[in-house]
């Protein structure tokens, strides 16, 4: 064998190929869906994943008001937020945030999944998260996927 069949393929963002996925967040576990969703956003489901070029695809999540929180969590979960100033902090229970926005509960959970730098902040980008099944995506043609397949 030559050297050259051992080496590493390793991306550029310009040779990436995006892809866009159309996820139905209806009767969904917000965490096991927005793993799934996390993973396809990083790429990692690609043969030719490059853990610091933003290799993944692009998702648009409809009816996030119809997800699922299994148990108590409607009640127990809890979201933290501060102002910066003293006595600044805010509680918020996981239906205090669904009734101001539901879209919030799935963005909050995929961004909490990707890295903490300025490549998770880019991959957050290509996520579109809409309260109902209209959406402004048509033009890209997405691909209607099951998430619990990936």
């Amino acid at each position: 064998m030559d050297s050259n069949s051992f080496k590493t393929l390793s991306l550029r963002k310009e040779d990436v190929k995006k892809k866009w996925f159309l996820v139905d967040a209806t009767d969904q576990n917000l965490g096991r869906m927005c793993s799934n969703i996390a993973k396809i956003l990083r790429g990692k489901h690609k043969a030719s994943f490059t853990p610091h070029v933003d290799c993944g695809d692009n998702i648009v999540v409809i009816n996030a008001k119809k997800v699922n929180l299994s148990g108590n969590k409607w009640d127990n979960k809890t979201y933290i937020s501060h102002s910066g100033y003293p006595g600044g902090q805010k509680i918020k229970t996981a239906k205090e945030v669904f009734a101001k926005n539901p879209s919030i509960l799935i963005e909050k959970a995929v961004k909490g999944m990707l890295p903490k730098n300025k490549l998770g902040s880019v991959i957050f980008k290509n996520l579109r998260v809409y309260n109902d099944e209209n959406h402004n995506q048509s033009s890209q043609n997405p691909e209607s996927i099951n998430i619990n397949e990936f």
